[in-house]
């Protein structure tokens, strides 16, 4: 987790410079996006919360949650990880939204990704998607390098 804290550093004090909120609907993550952000004293001025939406059983428990929204995506592509980004950050209201989902490893996920890639994307103001390949099938180091990237992206548009 400290690996992670200077990424989350960086967003905490752009957002709070900016008087602006967040919320993270993540997946192949695991929560490190969140606990990152969390982890960040002064959070509560910045993070409204958010999600680890990991099957799609997760995502219709959601209250009003209609499976169309991903129509035409399928997990582990930027267009998804757009649309968590989107979702999330209405529903809870937030200025910004973080959408991550991928296959962190071992093996691939279910619909042919490669174990370590993952797609996140940010949804506020402006927004970004990329993709973040490691080429590895370490499941944690996978995990935190999801995490990272998608605290950077965010950065890079609040910068």
């Amino acid at each position: 987790m400290r690996n992670l804290l200077p990424h989350a550093e960086k967003v905490a004090a752009l957002l709070t410079q900016r008087k602006e909120t967040v919320a993270v609907a993540e997946s192949s993550a695991g929560g490190l996006i969140a606990a990152a952000l969390l982890s960040v004293p002064g959070a509560s001025a910045y993070f409204l919360g958010g999600a680890v939406l990991y099957t799609r059983v997760a995502w219709r428990t959601l209250k009003d949650f209609d499976d169309a929204q991903f129509e035409g995506t399928r997990p582990a592509t930027e267009a998804n990880a757009q649309i968590r980004a989107r979702i999330i950050r209405v529903r809870f209201g937030a200025d910004w939204g973080i959408g991550e989902t991928g296959a962190a490893g071992p093996t691939g996920g279910r619909y042919g990704n490669p174990a370590g890639l993952a797609c996140i994307a940010v949804a506020g103001k402006s927004e970004r998607a990329a993709i973040i390949e490691t080429g590895s099938a370490d499941r944690v180091a996978n995990m935190h390098a999801f995490a990272a990237g998608a605290l950077d992206l965010l950065a890079q548009s609040l910068a």
